[in-house]
């Protein structure tokens, strides 16, 4: 995983000759896509991901809707959340 990351990265820095693989709005979209489906999965609300994460019941929604511009310790609360509820699930 931490190759595929690092070339992404490669790409996407300046002076990278690759063109970006998707367009920042469908990366969004995807992305919100992603984090609904795994919320839904553990069977989470979306105010109980909201109080597990301490980010807003309505931005978790707006990422949903792939219309927030998450930040990558948005994205880390979030994935530590839905982690935690996966592993009392088990």
């Amino acid at each position: 995983m931490l190759d595929e990351v690092t070339d992404f990265a490669g790409e996407a820095l300046p002076g990278g000759t690759a063109v970006p693989p998707y367009s920042e709005t469908q990366f969004l979209a995807e992305l919100g896509e992603r984090i609904r489906s795994s919320r839904m999965r553990c069977e989470l609300s979306r105010r109980e991901l909201a109080r597990r994460s301490g980010i807003s019941e309505r931005y978790i929604a707006q990422i949903e809707a792939g219309k927030g511009n998450v930040s990558i310790v948005l994205l880390l609360r979030l994935a530590s959340a839905i982690h935690g509820s996966q592993a009392q699930a088990a």
